[in-house]
């Protein structure tokens, strides 16, 4: 049966049911102390009583009636709740359409279910905000896939336009063929390493335990001072004891990216990378800053999307895959953070993650 039977059931069978006890009531409290007996006497020579009914009359009088409202109150109820059960459960069907509507591929349409806030309101409001979350989902999905079809298509016909050559002329040195062929594979297994780290961290697919922020960022600073020593850069780390829950794994990597990052765009011989961890109350504040060329507002805006090199960071010569702050993004909003690109008044920019505090450490007590 359908849901809008089931209902037009119930309001029915809880009516009859109403009706059945109000004729119940009248018996038990009514027509059972009604005598069965005659009430009248006559007498020789005198006019008769008046007429008082008895319990046979009464019933006789009633239950035929009884019988017929009983019947036509069904009738109602029966039609009165297929029509009362239809408009309760309109918004319930265009929230059905919808769902076969996205099912279909289409993400574009809203449901937009007018009147009053009530449960089937809030139902339709919530989809329509899942389905506008799925639709910029499955664009930036769309985009990435598409970005890194490009990316990955790029060394692969570097690769096979040197094999061309190399098969064209015999006699040429294979001692630079291999060379340009191995930074070519290189930077492949780079990228290809990249969009699976971006993927785990997308899906959340990590089990989570207590770090110590602060240490992840001591380790990624020191991972990385030789490469600032080799151009000439200053590393500081700094700050305070950050517990925080999540992925030790994923957390370094991150840092790691933040500060390689702060490190190949900087000025040469003379820059500086600066490491900082804050505890604030209700968050915990990665700030990783270099220094460097000055960069616009609409640049830094868009270097945290996947494949996007600023032009002016790009004066570095760095070739990088294009995937690190896009990594630390999905890293962060895995553990349920988030990332703020600014740019430094004097040049360079600055990045925080905020992440949030773990709950308190509770022990149990014996006794």
């Amino acid at each position: 049966m359908s849901v809008r039977l089931k209902l037009t059931l119930s309001y029915a069978g809880f009516l009859m049911l109403a009706v059945t006890l109000l004729l119940a009531v009248v018996w038990v409290f009514l027509l059972r102390y009604v005598p069965d007996t005659v009430l009248t006497v006559p007498r020789r020579g005198s006019p008769p009583g008046p007429f008082i009914p008895n319990r046979s009359d009464l019933l006789r009088a009633f239950a035929p009636r009884a019988a017929v409202v009983w019947a036509l109150l069904l009738v109602i109820a029966l039609l009165g709740g297929w029509i009362l059960a239809g408009r309760m459960l309109a918004p319930l069907t265009r929230i059905t359409d919808a769902t076969r509507l996205a099912a279909g591929g289409s993400l574009s349409h809203r449901i937009r279910l007018p009147g009053r806030r009530d449960e089937f309101r809030e139902l339709a409001d919530a989809f329509d905000t899942m389905l506008a979350r799925l639709e910029v989902h499955v664009a930036e999905q769309e985009r990435f896939a598409a970005n890194a079809s490009h990316e990955l298509r790029t060394p692969l016909s570097i690769t096979r336009t040197l094999l061309d050559v190399a098969r064209n002329d015999p006699d040429r040195d294979t001692g630079e063929l291999l060379d340009r062929l191995h930074a070519v594979n290189t930077r492949a297994i780079h990228l290809t390493e990249a969009l699976l780290l971006l993927s785990r961290a997308d899906q959340r697919s990590f089990t989570r335990e207590r770090v110590d922020l602060s240490l992840v960022a001591e380790e990624a600073a020191e991972t990385l001072l030789p490469l600032a020593e080799e151009r000439g850069l200053t590393v500081e780390a700094s700050g305070d004891i950050s517990p925080t829950i999540g992925s030790r794994a994923l957390l370094l990597q991150m840092t790691t990216n933040l500060v390689h990052n702060a490190i190949v765009h900087n000025l040469p011989d003379r820059g500086a990378v600066r490491v900082t961890t804050t505890a604030h109350p209700e968050a915990l504040v990665l700030t990783v800053e270099n220094t460097g060329a000055p960069l616009a507002a609409h640049v830094v805006a868009t270097l945290a999307e996947p494949f996007q090199r600023g032009s002016e960071r790009a004066r570095t010569g760095h070739a990088g895959v294009g995937l690190g702050l896009a990594i630390v993004r999905s890293i962060a909003h895995a553990h349920d953070g988030t990332l703020t690109l600014l740019p430094r008044p004097g040049g360079g920019l600055r990045v925080e993650v905020r992440l949030p505090r773990p709950p308190p450490v509770t022990r149990a007590t014996e006794g």
